[in-house]
């Protein structure tokens, strides 16, 4: 009597590589980036090992190396300086501010690269929430920062953006957006919704990056509490109906089951954020001696690959490209 041995499947790399379900390759991967202000500047983010806060001069050099090593996305992060926030965060829709300026700066010297710009209010206001705040009550006002995503995005498409990102969470936000930029006549920049983005514990080294944390309260009225997976159904299919043209879960490993309900569910491609408190705690472990860094890094953006997700934001895509070119 014969016996069944999945291990021939195994048996060599030729083989492996054949019946490999899921791939991973540079340019499934958006690379994040932080930008500042100032001229030959790269700040070390203490911690997000290995990841910079550049000036638009280093910015530039930086998208040029992702580019030669297949990343062909960069989503830009603007670091703005206190002076600059304010209750209203027009600083966000400042055509001569610091974000339009990386977008152009890109745009400019690498045409091919594609640039994704962030759309929240969150790096301008100095109440630090991602949309308007109620100066009385602290509610965060819904309707009223429509309108100022919609002046931000605008913002980013005439600087040359080609995706925005809204990741503010707001009710309705997509369409606003998508109405906002087609009249201008911006119909072919995407729109990548933030569509699940949870009220996260993880986002801790990013919001140092950026100095973005709120300086009152917290998110949880408008980002997703984290023991919900059917409410992800109800956003995405808000934001497919509304326009969006490619669908995000925000974080990434602890929602894995996200990914793939939404994978399962809807026909547009589905992105998944690796985000900072992942990245941090893989450096971690890894500069300690308890894991192996580079075989961690492709084990964790796999995962996402074997989920669903076609497209990957990782402050691991520059190590992950050169990995994959090895």
């Amino acid at each position: 009597m014969f016996m069944n041995r999945p291990r021939r499947n195994r048996r060599n790399e030729v083989i492996r590589s054949m019946v490999r379900e899921s791939q991973l390759l540079p340019a499934h991967l958006i690379a994040p980036l932080f930008v500042i202000e100032g001229k030959g500047q790269k700040v070390a983010i203490n911690s997000m090992p290995g990841q910079f806060r550049f000036s638009i001069d280093e910015l530039v050099k930086e998208a040029k190396a992702l580019f030669d090593l297949g990343v062909k996305t960069v989503a830009l992060f603007p670091a703005i300086e206190e002076k600059l926030k304010t209750p209203d965060a027009r600083e966000a829709f400042n055509p001569e501010g610091l974000n339009a300026r990386s977008i152009r700066a890109i745009k400019e010297a690498l045409p091919e690269m594609m640039v994704m710009g962030d759309i929240a209010l969150d790096p301008y206001s100095s109440d630090g929430h991602d949309g308007l705040v109620d100066s009385k009550t602290g509610e965060i006002l819904n309707d009223p920062t429509l309108e100022v995503l919609a002046k931000q995005a605008l913002c980013e498409a005439r600087a040359g953006v080609d995706i925005i990102g809204p990741s503010d969470m707001m009710d309705g936000r997509v369409a606003y957006l998508r109405n906002a930029l087609d009249k201008e006549g911006f119909h072919n920049v995407l729109i990548m919704s933030y569509c699940a983005k949870y009220a996260s514990g993880f986002y801790g080294p990013f919001r140092e990056a950026l100095d973005s944390a709120p300086k009152k309260g917290d998110k949880k009225t408008y980002q997703m509490d984290p023991a919900n997976s059917r409410e992800a159904l109800r956003e995405a299919m808000l934001d497919e109906e509304e326009g969006a043209d490619i669908l995000m879960v925000k974080p990434g490993l602890p929602y894995l089951d996200v990914i793939y309900r939404l994978k399962e569910n809807f026909t547009l491609p589905i992105a998944a954020y690796n985000v900072s408190g992942e990245y941090a705690m893989v450096k971690a472990a890894a500069q300690n001696g308890w894991i192996d860094n580079d075989k961690v890094i492709l084990e964790t953006l796999i995962s996402f690959r074997r989920a669903g997700a076609d497209i990957i934001l990782t402050y691991f895509a520059k190590e992950a490209a050169t990995l994959l070119r090895k």
